[in-house]
């Protein structure tokens, strides 16, 4: 294993761990600047206009974060003692603090996620709450897409979409993985990423996109919305400690990553596959075929207990992963074709398969 150890290191781990592009870096170092908190800072509004243009919004805000933005979207739409729809697995409840509750007093109520990360609707119908002051008060419904790389049907979006506005209550995507979903369901199609990403959109009041994954940049999300609810958020951020000086080198990564990531996406969704294909039949190993760029792994039967062995072996052998018992990989535009045949061969080697 010592001589593998001279090669690149291979990081699965997310598609956080992205490094900038030399062309993102020269947007970043040839950025126009000022003080976004008086609004003066030319590129991150010129991100923030194209965002919501490409979108289909009227208004948009830079963030420091997914969570940041998550949870300036959540209150904008939501008072003291209101209430959110949410899937019990949804990273905007399970895994951002619990911020809507600690610091919004904005309850959630989490629901059994399908399969494939959508909530049924029954189900939904159900946990909205009557007008009594017994209750807090059902405002919002929440959603996620992808979700652990899976994509919502755009025929249950439209669907969730007319059953949202029927009931009255609001509609927010967590859209970290947005453009991942919009490029998966424009190759399903044969249109285009941008369509697709728009359509999606459109079946929200909110949308929160995130820079740093997919797409590369450094750092930094947005929420999506209209001019009210964006006023609200951009209120909400303050409050939260977001506003930005010369945040303009980082608009400008994601203005580049907007003009040049988003197509290139296809090239990590086909690296999954590839990796997929060649883990499949090692006995111990389960998993469902990868929709976009995330594969989590299940160990079954006799290789139940091996996670923990074969993690430290692919760290050994300058591989990257995350999780013990049900692992996960990510593919993104730092792994090409030779890093996936090393993790693969790696991975068989482990098992002598």
């Amino acid at each position: 294993m010592s001589a593998l150890t001279s090669l690149p290191r291979i990081d699965l781990r997310s598609d956080t761990v992205t490094r900038p592009t030399p062309g993102m870096r020269e947007a970043m170092a040839q950025a126009a600047v000022g003080d976004d908190v008086f609004g003066e800072d030319p590129s991150v509004n010129a991100l923030q206009e194209k965002l919501a243009n490409m979108l289909g919004f009227e208004a948009a805000l830079f963030m420091t974060t997914g969570t940041q933005s998550n949870f300036c979207g959540l209150l904008a739409h939501c008072q003291r003692g209101d209430e959110y729809i949410v899937g019990q697995m949804a990273h905007c409840y399970r895994w951002e603090g619990g911020g809507a509750a600690v610091f919004g007093s904005v309850q959630p109520q989490p629901l059994t996620q399908q399969a494939n990360g959508s909530l049924d609707l029954a189900e939904i119908e159900a946990a909205i709450k009557p007008d009594d002051a017994h209750f807090a008060k059902t405002k919002l419904i929440a959603l996620e897409n992808t979700w652990g790389g899976k994509v919502l049907p755009q025929s249950y979006l439209d669907e969730f979409s007319a059953f949202a506005l029927q009931k009255g209550l609001g509609r927010h995507l967590d859209g970290a993985r947005l453009f991942n979903a919009a490029v998966a369901q424009a190759n399903a199609s044969g249109t285009s990423p941008y369509d697709e990403a728009k359509r999606i959109a459109q079946c929200f009041d909110s949308v929160s996109v995130c820079f740093s994954k997919g797409l590369g940049t450094p750092m930094g999300s947005a929420l999506c919305g209209s001019k009210e609810l964006i006023a609200k958020a951009h209120r909400l951020r303050k409050m939260a400690g977001g506003g930005w000086r010369q945040a303009g080198f980082m608009a400008a990564a994601a203005t580049y990553a907007l003009d040049h990531h988003v197509l290139r996406m296809a090239e990590d969704h086909q690296l999954m596959q590839h990796l997929a294909q060649g883990l499949s039949g090692i006995p111990g190993l389960q998993f469902e075929s990868p929709e976009t760029n995330i594969l989590f792994i299940d160990l079954v039967g006799e290789s139940k207990d091996k996670g923990p062995a074969l993690q430290k072996y692919l760290k050994q052998a300058g591989i990257d992963i995350t999780g013990f018992y049900r692992l996960r990989l990510v593919t993104h535009l730092d792994v090409d074709r030779a890093a996936i045949d090393r993790t693969i061969a790696t991975v068989r080697q482990f098992f002598n398969a």
